[in-house]
């Protein structure tokens, strides 16, 4: 159990979290609440804007949805690499292994494309 949980830690990327910030959260909204509101709120958009342009028949409204879409998905971009560079927000590395494997098992079905040449 401890080599796995000391795994996972080689595994993070992640940046120091700021010097500042305390040990204990207070019931208080702090940045990095902040942040992660407006990053729930900025996913929960993309996905209904995805289906209002999914949906619209009319070119121009199409085109208004998309123009929405595109930005709030670059807005919820830069939100993220904020948190990230802030420190508030963890990745973990996979191994090489495993990324090589699903890479292979997915490259196989680009057969049943119905386009050809498209990977």
């Amino acid at each position: 159990m401890q080599q796995q949980t000391n795994q996972q830690q080689m595994n993070q990327i992640k940046n120091p979290k700021p010097a500042n910030e305390p040990q204990v959260k207070g019931p208080q909204m702090n940045d990095r609440d902040r942040l992660n509101d407006i990053l729930a709120m900025e996913k929960y958009l993309t996905d209904s804007l995805n289906v209002a342009a999914r949906e619209s028949s009319h070119d121009s409204l199409h085109q208004t949805m998309m123009t929405c879409l595109t930005e709030t998905h670059q807005c919820q971009r830069d939100i993220f690499n904020k948190m990230f560079q802030k420190g508030w927000y963890n990745l973990e590395a996979e191994e090489q292994q495993k990324l090589t494997q699903t890479y292979q098992q997915f490259s196989q079905y680009s057969s049943q494309f119905p386009y050809p040449n498209v990977h």
